[in-house]
């Protein structure tokens, strides 16, 4: 199982990367102490603190010929990781 998808790179998470505070796309049946060992372990960083939410998918229609399909987009959880004092995580170093 792979614990984290994918790291969010938006406006509000570049803000709290400031704060030490880092965003993931994580997998739903990941838990908070799996999540700080895969973080650790991928980045080689200290983790004093995971926060986790999960997002329900929104509910998504468009008309076609056959008439309006209605679905939804998939849920998702994410989790916000902080890191100790002074320790970063650069996500573009490996470009």
């Amino acid at each position: 199982m792979s614990v984290l998808v994918k790291p969010l790179v938006t406006e509000k998470i570049s803000a709290l990367n400031e704060k030490g505070q880092y965003g993931f796309v994580v997998n739903r049946a990941a838990n908070k102490v799996e999540i700080k060992k895969a973080v650790e372990a991928m980045y080689g960083v200290s983790v004093e603190n995971v926060n986790t939410m999960n997002y329900l998918g929104k509910q998504k229609t468009r008309y076609t010929k056959a008439g309006f399909v209605s679905g939804r987009k998939p849920s998702f959880k994410k989790a916000i990781v902080t890191v100790a004092e002074g320790e970063v995580i650069d996500f573009y170093s490996g470009i």
